[in-house]
C-alpha cells in the first residue's frame, strides 16, 4: 500500500457541503484543508448541483487526492429532500470519477463509530475527537466541515487499522491471507 496518500472527505448537502482533506503518511494524519460550500442562498437546485461539482473538481485539481470518502444518505421522511440530497451526493461522486478518483460511501453511524467509538455520537463529539486526532485548532462554526473530515478519517481507519479494510477478491485469497482461519 502507498505510504503517502491524500483522502478527500465530502459531506454532501443541498444547503451546505462540507469538505475535509487529510494527508496520510504512515500512521500520521495531517489536515490539508477544511471548509464548507454555502449553497443556501441559491434558489435553483441545478445551480447548487453545478456549484458542488465545480468545487469538488477544484479541490481535486488543487490537492490531488488519491481517494474520496463520502457520507452516505441517511433515511428521512421527506422524499423530495432525500432525492435532492442524493443528487448532491451523486454530483460530488461524478466529479471524483471524472478525475479517476475512487470513492467509498460510509453511513453516518459508521463514520461516528470510527472516529469516536460511538455510532450515536453528536456532531459536537465528532468535532471534539477530531481536534484530538488531527490537532484541529478550532471547531468551525458549521459542523458539515468536521463531518466531511470525519468521513476522510473513517476511510483511513477502514484501510489502515488492524482488521479495518482488507479486501479480498475471493474466499481463497482470504484464507491465504489468514491461514489461522481455515477451521
Amino acid at each position: 500500500m502507498k505510504q503517502e496518500r491524500i483522502i478527500l472527505g465530502i459531506d454532501p448537502g443541498t444547503n451546505f457541503m462540507g469538505y475535509g482533506l487529510i494527508k496520510v503518511q504512515g500512521k500520521q494524519l495531517t489536515l490539508l484543508a477544511l471548509g464548507v460550500v454555502k449553497l443556501n442562498k441559491l434558489s435553483n437546485h441545478a445551480l447548487k448541483l453545478q456549484k458542488i461539482f465545480k468545487k469538488t473538481i477544484a479541490l481535486i485539481d488543487e490537492y490531488h487526492p488519491d481517494e474520496m470518502a463520502v457520507e452516505a444518505q441517511f433515511y428521512g421522511k421527506n422524499v423530495q429532500s432525500m432525492l435532492k440530497l442524493g443528487r448532491a451526493q451523486g454530483v460530488a461522486v461524478a466529479a471524483a470519477l471524472s478525475r479517476d478518483i475512487p470513492y467509498v460511501e460510509y453511513e453516518p453511524k459508521k463514520i461516528k463509530k470510527s472516529v469516536t467509538g460511538n455510532g450515536n455520537a453528536s456532531k459536537e463529539q465528532v468535532a471534539a475527537m477530531l481536534k484530538y486526532l488531527i490537532g484541529l485548532k478550532e471547531v468551525p462554526d458549521l459542523l458539515d466541515a468536521t463531518d466531511a473530515l470525519a468521513a476522510a478519517v473513517c476511510h483511513y481507519n477502514q484501510r489502515d487499522l488492524p482488521g479495518g479494510g482488507e479486501r479480498h477478491s475471493s474466499w481463497k485469497s482470504f484464507l491465504a491471507a489468514n491461514p489461522d482461519r481455515k477451521k
